[in-house]
């Protein structure tokens, strides 16, 4: 069952790449008392999500944190060496936007976000969407109806429904 406005985020590990090499995060310890933005994309360095998604979250960093958004996240079913790497070069480490990698698609499949396009190489990887959560509970929630485009998910139209 896919995740609906209102619901409570799973808990889930996912990774990130800390000064020792990788680190395990827990889903519930980045959201639990804070107001977290969460967009998801099907893969790290594919079209849509380098020169869109992750772009439109780094244009709009700052109004997230005026709106007291504690943390903006990028969650990709990716390994964290590439989220590292990917961070890098869209800005988005350097705009402050965490990069979380679902390398075993864990959060996403808990979320019901799940897809494969094995003709594109796409296998175990996340719808794009992005989501407001407060304390762990889903107050806004934006998904895409295709993986493909980059329209309700991105920053400016999360920010618009703030």
């Amino acid at each position: 069952m896919t995740i609906s406005q209102g619901d409570t985020l799973p808990d889930a590990t996912l990774v990130q790449m800390g000064a020792e090499g990788p680190e395990q995060v827990q889903l519930t310890d980045k959201v639990k008392g804070r107001k977290v933005v969460i967009f998801a994309v099907p893969g790290a360095f594919t079209p849509t999500c380098h020169s869109a998604h992750v772009p439109s979250f780094v244009r709009t960093k700052d109004q997230f944190d005026a709106k007291g958004v504690d943390e903006v996240i990028c969650v990709s079913c990716n390994d964290p060496f590439v989220m590292k790497a990917w961070g890098e070069a869209t800005g988005a480490t350097e705009a402050g936007i965490t990069m979380l990698a679902d390398a075993s698609s864990e959060f996403t499949r808990a979320i019901g976000m799940d897809f494969d396009a094995a003709p594109a190489g796409l296998v175990g990887r996340s719808k794009r969407y992005a989501m407001l959560v407060e304390d762990g509970k889903v107050v806004l929630w934006q998904p895409e109806d295709n993986p493909g485009v980059c329209e309700v998910s991105g920053g400016e139209a999360l920010l618009e429904n703030m």
